[in-house]
């Protein structure tokens, strides 16, 4: 059976769906009641997205009203992981985030623990029986969609490895390398540099895991235009836009990403249901 955590996001279906009802109370704690009966149940699949600390208390709570009542085989479906950005510790006195929520959801002892395009290979390697869903069938549909020949761009040296795998499922299209330099004092971007003289024109697709601020994409553009780039795209697994598209609409023809993180409401974003994807 199914128990969607999040009623709009409904990743592997409704059929068979657990009923729950939950709440928070006046101190900030998140409570859930399953009403489903599920006593000849030993297999739950639940399906979230984190978006704060709470949500992920939500999913420790959910998790151990399933074990009292007896269900033994936990799957969860978490396509967005927390603190997989801050994988490593560049300064003293920083957490490493993404293990501290790696290790609550391994104390959960999980059957499996599924994810989306994740930021590095740090996430899957922390977490206990993780299964990785690859960004492959996602971005195969935006080259569909674009339809014309398109250079896969690389936003920097950590993304390189999936976007040549990216490129070799894709029958092997161009790929254009490029980089930038973060100030670790003040967190701001900067250098950006792209490897290729002259793209003569070509349209270009940036291929990312995460759009946030959206500042490395508004560098790269530039950076790009000034390499003779063509019309711009952008493709993000995980889509946040703290800071809405207005300014990345400046520079980009088209944005795609997909529900990983939150519905979004942004015209000029398509945005692609996971289910459709799996």
């Amino acid at each position: 059976m199914i128990l969607n955590l999040d009623p709009l996001f409904t990743p592997l279906g409704q059929k068979n769906a657990i009923e729950f009802d939950s709440f928070t109370f006046s101190g900030g704690e998140p409570h859930i009641k399953i009403q489903s009966d599920l006593t000849e149940i030993n297999e739950v699949f639940i399906t979230t997205r984190i978006q704060s600390f709470n949500d992920l208390g939500f999913l420790l709570i959910t998790v151990d009203a399933l074990r009292q009542i007896a269900v033994k085989n936990i799957h969860l479906f978490l396509p967005y992981m927390p603190g997989a950005r801050q994988d490593r510790v560049m300064i003293p006195g920083e957490s490493l985030s993404v293990k501290v929520y790696a290790d609550l959801i391994n104390g959960l002892n999980l059957e499996s623990v599924t994810v989306f395009d994740p930021h590095s290979e740090v996430t899957p390697a922390l977490l206990n029986n993780c299964k990785v869903l690859s960004n492959h069938e996602f971005i195969k549909y935006v080259i569909k969609d674009i339809d014309t020949e398109v250079i896969l761009v690389s936003p920097d040296g950590g993304a390189l490895k999936k976007i040549y795998k990216v490129s070799e499922f894709l029958g092997g299209l161009t790929v254009v390398e490029c980089s930038k330099k973060r100030n670790v004092k003040n967190g701001k971007l900067e250098g950006f540099k792209v490897y290729k003289d002259d793209l003569k024109g070509q349209p270009c697709l940036i291929v990312d895991d995460i759009c946030d601020g959206g500042g490395t994409f508004v560098g790269l553009a530039k950076a790009l235009k000034k390499t003779n780039a063509g019309d711009l795209y952008l493709a993000v697994s995980h889509g946040i836009f703290n800071k809405g598209t207005q300014l990345l609409n400046e520079h980009f023809t088209k944005i795609y990403s997909t529900n990983s993180f939150k519905d979004l409401n942004e015209e000029t974003v398509e945005q692609l249901k996971l289910k459709t994807l799996l």
